[in-house]
């Protein structure tokens, strides 16, 4: 398992691939070829690399494998959107008593919920925080959340939870949003382009969570706050909770700079849909507010897991707070 001095003498290596480009072993470094000329691009020794992120084409030779798996560096193979084609770790799949520990948690257990909830309340509410220019409305309504975060830790059934985080979240994007042209958060239904924008968001940050999750050795289909239902990788539903706020202050940001726009959308089947020629944007763009936080997140991760483990108390659950 990783440590401290892993963190701190060792990176996530994220290559952002494209065609005619080539992963290799050259002189014991991982290295990163292009084809067309033969010239590497970057290299990096291997005792430096915590873990292999590739995204979209590239081509990884077999040595290469061979020597991650000698220094237990994980390869996770990722497309435009982030999404997990392939992931390998001979570590993490070894880790059955973690797995052994998720199915045997109790369902009446709620304080790993209750802290993720906890923190993805306290986070919407920070952002709101934020806003400048705050209406008496949006002032009241920020007391209510606050009191809700503080009821989370009396709170003994699944339902009451749900219910705090529901209401929680009607109020943060009436408030946070509410410059914009849009109604209310629809997920999936894509209404606006505030909606599809935050399903485009939600979506890549879920993509990279999995990774994250799945480097710990966690089976991403048990969760403790989502309960579980066929194909759905409830765990992963679970620990997106808390980073939610990375992808919702990117997004006010990116429409109030003017590098997100209702031009990037086409309406059709009353449907708000990203044009192909902006997809790179968004994604480039998502992809680069995630990465401010990737040490913040892969301890939280670590965290996590170590509170798992070793059940430890609610007053102990592991926080993410937003930069400065």
């Amino acid at each position: 398992m990783f440590t401290n001095k892993d963190i701190e003498h060792r990176s996530i290596f994220v290559i952002n691939g494209l065609e005619h480009r080539k992963l290799k072993m050259v002189n014991f470094n991982l290295a990163l070829e292009d084809t067309e000329t033969g010239k590497i691009i970057t290299k990096i020794p291997f005792q430096k690399v915590l873990c292999l992120f590739v995204i979209g084409h590239t081509t990884i030779t077999s040595p290469l494998i061979a020597r991650c798996n000698r220094f237990g560096i994980p390869i996770v193979v990722m497309n435009a959107n982030l999404r997990v084609v392939f992931f390998h770790s001979t570590t993490a799949e070894a880790n059955y008593l973690l797995r052994e520990k998720q199915y045997q948690m109790p369902k009446e257990d709620l304080h790993i919920a209750c802290g993720l909830v906890k923190n993805k309340i306290s986070n919407q509410c920070e952002l709101l925080k934020r806003i400048r220019a705050k209406p008496d409305a949006l002032k009241k309504d920020l007391i209510k959340c606050q009191s809700w975060v503080e009821m989370i830790d009396f709170t003994d059934d699944l339902d009451s939870l749900m219910a705090l985080e529901g209401r929680a979240a009607k109020v943060f994007f009436k408030h946070y949003f509410a410059k914009f042209t849009w109604q209310k958060r629809a997920p999936r239904i894509k209404p606006d382009p505030i909606n599809t924008t935050m399903d485009i968001g939600y979506t890549i940050l879920f993509n990279y969570i999995e990774c994250m999750a799945r480097l710990f050795g966690f089976d991403p289909y048990k969760g403790v706050y989502h309960q579980l239902w066929f194909k759905r990788k409830s765990l992963i539903c679970d620990l997106v909770e808390p980073f939610r706020c990375i992808i919702d202050e990117q997004i006010r940001k990116s429409f109030n700079y003017g590098t997100f726009s209702n031009d990037d959308f086409a309406l059709k089947n009353r449907c708000y849909l990203l044009k192909k020629e902006a997809t790179a944007k968004y994604s480039e763009v998502f992809f680069k507010a995630i990465m401010q936080y990737k040490n913040e997140i892969f301890l939280y991760m670590r965290a996590y897991y170590r509170h798992f483990m070793r059940r430890k108390t609610a007053k102990e659950f592991p926080c993410f707070q937003l930069k400065k």
